[in-house]
């Protein structure tokens, strides 16, 4: 089994049962955690293709991995509500670890069809956190990655690493695999964040730096 296959594989089961457990989480029924669970296994991966020029049928191609994502998804829905609240105290190192394998896979994909690097960075970045995005505009909620802790900066890194060389080998794409999750999560610890400006007055965003004269 290629290392491709196996970013593939990490990150389908970890995004399904994000996507599934966010949909119990705002009531959904069966069909509802069933589209949510594969919309965010597989919509980063479907938007990616279009903007690299991959057709998005080769989505029907991945039979296994839509059965895996179903699998996974149907799992998520039989869990026990205890297990389920643990699981919630987990939640965002399952999404490190589908958004640092899907970044990865991403690049891995773009440098395969030998884009430059700038259509690499975007690779990573729409596989790692696209689905994420799909997943919470159809739970109404603002999006994890353009609000919560730094995000997709992480999935841009791998994509530079991988598109300068730096990871090639197994065990350096593995090493870069880790990284991005120990990163990922230290930021989630320490509520690091990008720097952002609030337009209300009071606001804690514009409340940490000056009032801007309005002429």
């Amino acid at each position: 089994m290629h290392v491709f296959d196996v970013f593939s594989i990490i990150g389908t089961i970890a995004f399904a049962m994000s996507g599934a457990f966010v949909a119990m989480e705002e009531e959904y029924d069966i069909l509802g955690v069933v589209v949510l669970g594969l919309v965010t296994a597989f919509g980063g991966g479907i938007i990616r293709n279009v903007l690299i020029g991959v057709p998005v049928t080769t989505l029907w191609g991945q039979g296994d991995l839509i059965m895996l994502a179903m699998i996974s998804v149907f799992v998520a829905f039989v869990l026990p509500l205890g297990l389920i609240q643990h699981w919630k105290k987990t939640e965002a190192l399952f999404d490190a670890i589908g958004l640092s394998a899907f970044a990865i896979q991403g690049a891995l994909y773009a440098t395969q069809m030998n884009h430059p690097m700038s259509a690499v960075i975007v690779a990573a970045v729409l596989t790692g956190s696209g689905g994420g995005m799909v997943r919470d505009l159809l739970a109404g909620r603002k999006p994890l990655v353009l609000r919560d802790e730094i995000y997709a900066v992480w999935a841009m890194i791998a994509g530079v690493a991988i598109g300068l060389g730096v990871a090639t080998k197994t065990w350096e794409l593995l090493t870069l695999f880790v990284v991005v999750i120990v990163f990922r999560m230290l930021s989630v610890l320490y509520k690091w964040r990008l720097p952002r400006r609030s337009l209300q007055e009071g606001h804690p965003a514009a409340a940490s730096g000056k009032k801007v004269s309005s002429g």
